[in-house]
């Protein structure tokens, strides 16, 4: 029986996928092997030793201590396009707010109400105030290529407008989702100074912290539009701050509001809405799921934010899941320590990430428990798991 911690609410639509006969699934379990979540914060939490993984029903992670988990042997998953259509949506409504002040003239209009005016009298001469451009036959620039960030694109061209891209780390699968009608860029400046709208779909990092700074809005064609719908902290409040109040940005849009923003004229702020619909909730938990119990019940890994992605058929008669630094040899190490024991290898898949690698070992037959001691006491081993 596997024991898994629900630390947020989870869409039943993912947690039926877990057998009832093989998962006890609650927010009370105690030496839980998996965590469900979703924003908790596990930054302080005291993993127990017989956590094995956890899996984010979403995409940023930085709720969760990344390297602590590492370090014990736990992988972390997490779900990149289960909420990339609630986003793309999303977006073209940041670009249609950003360029016809809707949020901005629907408040007028309540405020004419609230003060006793006859709204019918007063509308054709007040909405010359929010008149603003059309997205067709403007450019539209994504920084970010991934699951999100293609959508976007392609759905962009489909509205008329001239699409540019930027991701130094474009993946084949992910250049294969593109029309061949985008401009993919290598040069982020091209993107900007072409641009009159601009999307950012990347993860938040140390490397990405303010990404969207001074420099780089300068970069940028005047009155440029910009949506972040990625992660508060990739954009340099202070300098997109001071770009709207000169007009060098026209409007800023962002799902992730602060008392700063919010107060700001031409800054629109939502509450992180981008995966709030029941759809992307149970694309996610479902995603969610279903990788985490292939990695208890098989060890194989899809979508790991800390560990390779490592999936092998099963065969022979037991798997050995090992998880350890990637350094030299360390293959040759366990294959030799197996054979020494006169242990067959049936089949075998080695991948590394970073600092750390996985290893999945089919064996022929069953080995005794001081085998997998010897395995685990290797150096640089971190943590060794036998599925049978």
């Amino acid at each position: 029986m596997y024991h898994i911690k629900t630390l947020n609410k989870i869409s039943p639509v993912g947690l039926q996928k877990l057998d009832p006969e093989r998962y006890a699934v609650s927010d009370s379990e105690a030496h839980e092997d998996g965590i469900l979540i979703r924003s908790a914060k596990l930054l302080d939490y005291q993993f127990p030793q017989s956590l094995l993984a956890i899996a984010r029903a979403g995409v940023g992670v930085n709720n969760i201590p990344i390297d602590r988990c590492s370090e014990a042997g736990i992988a972390v998953f997490s779900t990149p396009g289960a909420n990339a259509n609630a986003v793309k949506e999303l977006v073209l409504c940041a670009m249609l707010i950003g360029s016809r002040n809707v949020d901005g003239a629907i408040r007028w209009v309540r405020d004419q109400a609230a003060a006793g005016v006859d709204v019918t009298t007063v509308v054709e001469k007040g909405k010359s105030a929010f008149v603003g451009p059309e997205l067709y036959k403007k450019t539209l620039g994504v920084i970010g290529l991934g699951a999100i960030g293609a959508l976007v694109a392609n759905i962009a061209l489909s509205l008329g407008m001239d699409v540019y891209g930027y991701d130094p780390f474009l993946s084949v699968d992910a250049a294969l989702r593109l029309d061949r009608h985008i401009h993919v860029v290598k040069d982020i400046n091209e993107l900007y100074k072409r641009a009159d709208y601009i999307t950012i779909h990347i993860h938040y990092t140390k490397e990405t912290e303010k990404m969207i700074n001074a420099k780089a809005i300068a970069a940028m064609k005047r009155g440029v539009r910009f949506i972040n719908l990625a992660r508060g902290e990739i954009v340099d409040d202070e300098a997109m701050l001071a770009a709207l109040d000169t007009g060098w940005v026209s409007a800023y849009i962002t799902d992730f509001p602060n008392n700063r923003l919010v107060q700001a004229p031409h800054v629109v702020a939502m509450p992180h809405l981008g995966a709030s619909t029941p759809e992307s909730e149970q694309n996610c938990a479902v995603m969610a799921v279903n990788q985490l119990a292939d990695y208890l019940e098989n060890g194989n890994i899809r979508n790991s934010v800390n560990l390779p992605n490592v999936s092998l058929e099963r065969s022979g008669v037991m798997r050995l899941c090992i998880i350890h630094r990637n350094v030299p040899a360390m293959l040759a190490n366990i294959t030799a320590l197996l054979s020494k024991d006169g242990v067959n290898v049936e089949n075998l898949s080695n991948k590394s990430k970073g600092d750390y690698a996985y290893t999945l070992v089919d064996l022929g037959s069953r080995v005794e428990p001081a085998v997998v001691e010897d395995v685990q006491h290797l150096a640089n081993v971190i943590r060794v798991r036998v599925i049978e």
